[in-house]
């Protein structure tokens, strides 16, 4: 296979970081961007350097049978059909998180890309993050020994300094404060500890003349599958910098973020500091987009796995479903709710 090429659908911030990745690959081109805003994606393309053309309807895309790959940044309430029709096309697909906003949709994905068999990658990007790798390979050289109490916080004040503040505090589009962006803590805590068993969760308001149309605070409590427990906490309207926080307890050691107290340091007094990159902002400039795109146009040339496939994924936005619904019940959900 040549150069992979790669339909971009939206033109906002996010959108623009994954312009730059596809670009920066000598395997792969921005082949096209579907923006309804034909005028606003010219003009982001040119302030990015890149040439490519853009298209206003997304099944020009989708039917164009020059198209290899297509990454999905559109509003979450349309990703689950674009999906389901780029599956049925043969395009390979990057999916923005949250994958949907409920879970029929989600299911239609599922059977759709059980039907249609392509590569997927979804978005929760910091698992290419510096320190999640360091964080996984501790894990699997048994550093900590088994996790039995994990912690993960996402802390991100998302008002209207971002674009997307507009749409992402309203019900339809934002959903919850897990699906809208809490779900990269619930999948940092099942890359690390494990997948979860059962589920309770509470949320709360911030402050009186809030735009948010749903509890912009929520706290879970997890049952996980090993026998331990997690907890994740996300906050979208709080008077702090950026924070998120992982602290993982294991029966042979922990890890505070990229911090590290092991068994395997025996002469170890207090916990060793690993210089690395955190996931200490939520400027997506510093997310690490290039090493997603490079992993997935890598694995769609050479039929490879990646590290965070829709299945996978499944289980994370299938956590984050259970959390929203012992929020509104008031009781423990277990998982899994599905049979996929």
């Amino acid at each position: 296979m040549g150069q992979l090429k790669v339909a971009i659908v939206g033109s906002g911030w996010v959108a623009g970081e994954y312009v730059k990745a596809v670009h920066a690959s000598e395997d792969a081109e921005v082949y096209a961007v579907v923006s309804r805003n034909k005028t606003f994606a010219e003009a982001r393309l040119k302030e990015l350097g890149v040439e490519s053309k853009v298209v206003e309807r997304y099944e020009d895309v989708v039917r164009d049978s020059q198209v290899d790959a297509i990454v999905l940044c559109s509003t979450p309430d349309l990703r689950p059909e674009y999906a389901v029709q780029a599956a049925r096309h043969g395009k390979h697909i990057v999916i923005e998180k949250p994958l949907a906003m409920n879970r029929a949709e989600l299911l239609r994905m599922a059977e759709a890309l059980e039907r249609y068999p392509v590569r997927t990658a979804a978005s929760f990007v910091l698992r290419w993050n510096p320190s999640f790798n360091t964080t996984k390979a501790l894990i699997e050289d048994d550093a900590i020994g088994r996790i039995y109490m994990a912690q993960v916080d996402y802390w991100h004040h998302v008002g209207p300094q971002y674009p997307q503040y507009r749409w992402s505090k309203t019900k339809a589009l934002g959903g919850s404060s897990m699906l809208s962006a809490g779900c990269h803590a619930v999948d940092a805590l099942r890359y690390f500890a494990g997948d979860i068993a059962e589920v309770t969760a509470y949320s709360c308001k911030t402050w009186a003349d809030s735009e948010y149309e749903f509890d912009p605070n929520a706290i879970a409590i997890f049952k996980l599958s090993n026998g331990g427990i997690g907890k994740v906490s996300s906050s979208l309207e709080c008077k702090t910098p950026y924070k998120f926080n992982v602290n993982l307890l294991g029966e042979k050691g922990a890890i505070m973020n990229n911090q590290l107290f092991s068994h395997k340091l025996p002469g170890q007094t207090d916990y060793s500091v690993i210089p690395t990159i955190l996931p200490d902002s939520g400027d997506v400039s510093h997310h690490p987009f290039v090493e997603e795109i490079n992993e997935f146009i890598k694995a769609v040339q050479n039929n490879l796995a990646i590290r965070c496939e829709f299945k996978d994924a499944y289980k994370t936005m299938e956590a984050c479903f259970a959390i929203d619904e012992s929020i509104a019940s008031g009781k423990p959900v277990a998982l899994p709710s599905s049979h996929y």
